[in-house]
């Protein structure tokens, strides 16, 4: 059998190692150091944010915006049912109820037609995901956002560098989310970013990520000393962390160009065969500029999607369904959660299939993937 193509493979775009060693012989080892400032500058001037501060995951970015937000027991946040777990367990752990939302048959992004009825007193948040780096229908979550005065979170965990209507995804809401983890377009292994877009919450959001004391502004010579003022936690990455993380970023061209490239050789070669097939290809809406973070199918049935991972399992191709519906989960039912709340995400989850994608794919690799799906069918 031929080479195993795997899902997912993290790869090295040039410097990273050259990096990561000026990092270890200037000993800028800890968080906060000259290598992540430049990754935070070389962020914020890209995406034109007040302040983007790395995080040691987007899960972490996640919990510092609930603590930002002071979410308290009792209070509530609209979330996708369609989603990874840490998009609202960084809220459940300050107490809050999610209120899980069906996502659009279109995009798979939250949908934006049934956000105002799960509207409450209790709502302190939305927090829409793009998902596969497509954007959501940002215009009308912010429409109704502001006129409920409720704050709005991005998931972009798999959108950095997409736009929506020529604007960055994660510059919407007064924060915003980013992944950098090894599956992830531009990677440090573990890693994620906090964007702040709102600049009344920079000063808190340098406590709480420095473990609740005023560190940082001690570090820039405003204060003599610095102490414990605010909860916090530790979510300052390594420089180690962030030299890999910024060698990426600064090839990001060169990333994203390569990823366009392979999502077009999936979409062109299996567009005929799909139509035929009843299988659903990826949407993106003329107003969305993607991330090219994935390429998925929709199949007509389980059945179909398991025998498709099956049969690609046996030619050396791996590939992978996506998330199970949170409010069918064991947590989400303790949270009220049921069969038909979501009709579409229960639909879509038990459907969709990703296939091989990561930075360094070759045609060949490619066409051994398309050919082993018509095989199939």
């Amino acid at each position: 059998m031929s080479t195993t193509i795997p899902f997912n493979r993290p790869v090295t775009v040039g410097k990273e190692f050259t990096y990561i060693q000026e990092t270890i012989e200037n000993m800028d080892l800890s968080g906060d150091g000259a290598i992540t400032k430049k990754c935070h500058s070389l962020l914020e001037d890209i995406l034109q944010v007040p302040k983007v501060l790395l995080t040691t995951s987007c899960t972490h970015a996640l919990e510092m915006a609930a603590l930002l937000l002071n979410m308290q027991p009792g209070d509530e946040v609209i979330v996708p049912s369609f989603t990874f777990v840490s998009t609202i367990n960084a809220f459940a752990l300050r107490g809050v109820r999610p209120i899980f939302a069906d996502i659009r048959p279109d995009t798979l992004n939250l949908d934006e037609s049934k956000l105002e009825k799960l509207i409450t007193p209790q709502t302190k948040a939305i927090v829409p995901v793009h998902y596969a780096g497509v954007g959501c229908e940002m215009d009308t979550i912010m429409d109704i956002a502001g006129r409920y005065k409720i704050p709005v979170v991005e998931d972009n965990a798999h959108g950095l560098f997409a736009k929506y209507k020529g604007k960055y995804l994660g510059t919407f809401g007064c924060l915003a989310t980013q992944s950098f983890h090894e599956t992830k377009n531009f990677t440090c292994g573990e890693g994620g970013a906090l964007l702040i877009n709102e600049p009344y919450y920079i000063e808190r959001a340098e406590i709480i990520r420095e473990k609740g004391t005023n560190r940082s502004r001690f570090y820039r010579g405003q204060v003599d000393k610095y102490t414990w003022v605010d909860i916090g936690s530790s979510y300052l990455p390594s420089g180690i962390l962030a030299a890999f993380l910024y060698a990426q970023i600064e090839a990001r061209q060169q990333i994203q160009g390569k990823r366009q490239q392979i999502w077009e050789y999936y979409y062109n070669h299996l567009q005929d065969w799909a139509q035929e097939k009843g299988v659903r290809l990826p949407i993106v809406p003329p107003e969305c500029e993607q991330a090219y973070h994935m390429f998925y199918m929709l199949m007509p049935s389980l059945e179909k999607r398991q025998a498709l991972i099956a049969h690609l399992r046996s030619q050396g191709i791996s590939s992978v369904f996506h998330y199970l519906p949170l409010h069918l989960s064991q947590m989400g039912r303790k949270f009220g959660g049921s069969e038909g709340d979501c009709p579409v995400t229960e639909s879509v989850s038990d459907r969709l299939l990703r296939l091989p994608f990561y930075n360094n794919l070759t045609e060949e690799d490619l066409a051994r993937v398309v050919t082993s799906i018509k095989d199939f069918c």
